[in-house]
């Protein structure tokens, strides 16, 4: 059982950055690929990035690549998302994930814990 608690969100203004980290509670955590979703009002969770076990392969949503960077700290089970250039679309609650077998990265399906949630607000 891993249990996940994210935090870091809050509001900021368009072009500004913001870090997000998410601390996994048990000593298997360098075990899992862990992803970032996000989920605006009413819409559907969306995959935004993941990285495998080791942090050597990483992998980000259309949207976001070249703006985010996704890490990780095995010494420290924690994973983090480095926000650049904010847009007032980015606008979600942000949400990590831990999956265990580490396929389909991309789909929510393919993770079997969650954190509940931080949220992230971009003024324009």
């Amino acid at each position: 059982q891993v249990q996940l608690v994210e935090s870091g969100g809050g509001l900021v203004q368009a072009g500004d950055s913001l870090r997000v980290s998410c601390a996994a509670s048990g000593r298997t955590f360098s075990l899992y690929t862990m992803g970032w979703f996000r989920q605006a009002p009413g819409k559907e969770r969306e995959f935004v990035a993941s990285i495998n076990w080791s942090g050597g392969s990483s992998d980000y949503a259309d949207s976001v690549k070249g703006r985010f960077a996704i890490s990780r700290d095995n010494a420290k089970n924690t994973v983090y998302l480095k926000m650049n250039s904010l847009k007032p679309e980015d606008t979600a609650v942000y949400y990590c994930a831990a999956s265990i077998y580490g396929d389909y990265v991309r789909n929510r399906h393919g993770y079997d814990y969650w954190g509940q949630g931080t949220q992230v607000t971009v003024s324009s």
